[in-house]
């Protein structure tokens, strides 16, 4: 007998979606006024003598490619606002979600870290080099709305994903069906996990202090920043694919070690790979060129990243299509 249709999933449109989607589309307006003007040919919190006015044409494709991609939350925030939004398909949403993700949680952990560390003496003042790159008000004005674009969208999403693949993410970890957790997500997840090993260790050491593979000059900051944080994000992409692929923590919410595969994977594969093309593309020379050893951390964690991520696609496929099967 033909079961009957579930009923699609619809938004709840409310006042907190409205507050977070008013939020995501507001703070993007400094960033994306800065590099409007610096396009036109504004000076606005460039100092004489910064790397940023050595080459108008370049710094204008880039100015123009960061707009772009920070036009984009506006985007992201209608479509996980409105009733149209259910219907883009899931990969087409989940993509630059992620990748929105990776880009943003490095930021918002990393900036309020890096001003803690000061405070304390252990971040450093900036080298000089960074303070010909920008004035230091730019950097608190686009990291504080970098950050507030983060908890919107996060916000808006978590809701969104309620919605619409909560039957996916909900019950304990022992409770996951066994035909969910196949040969190709363990594959992935120890794939990652060895992967994972060479840039843990490089990364641990610098933030120890190592000073192994890095140029001169690189303190305090850095290792707060890009050691530390890629430890601890590097960890927990790692913990979230094992979790899941071999059913540890079982009386753990599916949640927590989905989230930690999430935004471990995003941010890990997403700066790695920037970081990498900066680096490749000559990018890097307006702040400090990355040695052939970070390459090699950094593009170690991109390929952890897209495993990780992998292993999660393979998760949902094979959750989505087993709840498929037992609703015929």
């Amino acid at each position: 007998m033909t079961q009957p249709i579930a009923p699609a999933p619809a938004v709840r449109t409310g006042r907190p979606r409205r507050i977070l989607g008013a939020l995501a589309v507001v703070s993007c307006v400094p960033y994306l006024a800065l590099k409007a003007a610096w396009t036109a040919g504004s000076h606005l919190g460039i100092p004489d003598g910064s790397p940023l006015l050595d080459d108008r044409v370049t710094m204008a494709v880039v100015n123009g490619l960061s707009m772009l991609l920070d036009s984009a939350v506006i985007v992201l925030a209608l479509v996980l606002t409105r009733p149209w939004g259910l219907r883009v398909a899931a990969w087409l949403l989940a993509f630059p979600v992620w990748v929105a993700t990776g880009l943003l949680a490095p930021i918002m952990a990393g900036f309020p870290a890096q001003l803690v560390a000061r405070a304390f003496g252990a971040g450093g003042s900036p080298s000089a080099g960074r303070e010909a790159f920008l004035d230091a008000w730019v950097f608190a004005v686009v990291y504080t709305g970098f950050i507030a674009q983060g908890l919107a969208l996060g916000g808006l999403f978590v809701l969104y994903a309620r919605d619409r693949w909560g039957h996916l993410w909900h019950g304990r970890v022992g409770d996951l069906p066994v035909g969910v957790l196949g040969p190709a997500h363990r594959a992935l997840a120890v794939a990652a996990a060895l992967l994972a090993l060479p840039p843990i260790t490089l990364h641990a050491l610098w933030a120890c202090g190592v000073s192994l593979g890095l140029r001169e000059g690189q303190g305090g900051d850095f290792r707060v920043l890009e050691a530390l944080l890629y430890v601890v994000f590097l960890l927990a992409a790692v913990a979230g694919s094992v979790l899941t692929a071999f059913r540890r923590g079982r009386a753990l919410p599916v949640s927590v070690p989905l989230g930690l595969a999430w935004v471990g994977s995003s941010a890990v594969a997403c700066w790695g790979g920037w970081l990498s093309l900066a680096s490749a593309g000559g990018v890097a020379d307006l702040a400090d060129r990355p040695t052939p050893l970070m390459n090699l951390a950094y593009a170690g964690q991109m390929l952890v990243g897209l495993l990780v991520a992998a292993a999660g696609a393979y998760h949902f496929a094979e959750r989505s299509a087993g709840a498929s099967r037992r609703a015929v």
